[in-house]
């Protein structure tokens, strides 16, 4: 069964390294919660799109490992140098999760509109898959945010989907140049209210609405940034909800 309601998970987490070398990842708890929001049912359907960094194999790689011998069933979208998938519409409305990687949000949300997508996620979104990500995947639902598309020094992009009618900040607690840079984008009106999580958090929308923030470990949080009439910005922290273990 689909979703209850139109969701996005974003998020500033996803993977766990079981620390046997950076390409040996295992998923977090939040796939077991994003397979209870779509309702899968016991071998939920997940389906991976990469373009933020260009359909890298290696990540590819990385995601069928983590997968590997769990109830899930991976797929993946890759569009370089072209679709794997004969049907993409298809493919994608047939996931009960779409998860998104990160990277370039810029070149991300760019490659999507020549490629259609945008349309057919839209689609997906209302029909009640569950789209989530993590970084420029959290960031490309929303109007923007913070990225390094363009360079090591952090910059406004304004040119997100938009469905979710707020900024986004990701890596909130261990970047330094994300959350200063946020206030400033709230506080000169380049960003509307904004969301943002500390790496470990995710953010659960239930159609437009924010429903909750989630967690993979003690002591991170998500935040709202508002704009007051003075111009400054109120900071207001959101404690998320610490999600259960998955086991080992």
């Amino acid at each position: 069964m689909p979703a209850s309601e139109p969701t996005i998970v974003a998020t500033s987490m996803g993977f766990f390294s079981r620390h046997r070398g950076p390409w040996d990842a295992r998923p977090s708890q939040l796939f077991d919660l994003m397979a209870e929001l779509a309702q899968a049912g016991d071998a939920p359907r997940v389906c991976y799109l990469n373009q933020a960094v260009g359909d890298q194999p290696t990540s590819f790689t990385v995601f069928y490992g983590a997968f590997a011998g769990t109830r899930f069933r991976p797929s993946h979208l890759a569009l370089y140098p072209m679709p794997n998938v004969e049907d993409i519409r298809a493919h994608l409305l047939a996931q009960d999760i779409i998860w998104v990687g990160g990277g370039s949000v810029a070149n991300l949300c760019a490659v999507w509109r020549v490629h259609g997508l945008p349309d057919i996620l839209h689609e997906c979104w209302q029909a009640g898959v569950v789209l989530g990500g993590v970084s420029a995947g959290s960031i490309c639902w929303h109007l923007g945010g913070a990225t390094d598309s363009y360079g090591p020094t952090l910059r406004p992009f304004t040119d997100g989907l938009g469905w979710l009618p707020y900024g986004n900040g990701v890596h909130y607690d261990s970047e330094d140049q994300r959350r200063p840079l946020m206030h400033r984008l709230v506080a000169d009106g380049t960003l509307p209210t904004s969301h943002c999580t500390d790496d470990g958090v995710g953010l659960i929308y239930r159609g437009t609405r924010l429903a909750e923030a989630v967690a993979d470990r003690e002591g991170v949080a998500a935040y709202e940034l508002a704009r007051a009439e003075d111009g400054t910005v109120r900071e207001t922290r959101i404690e998320p909800r610490l999600l259960p273990a998955r086991p080992a």
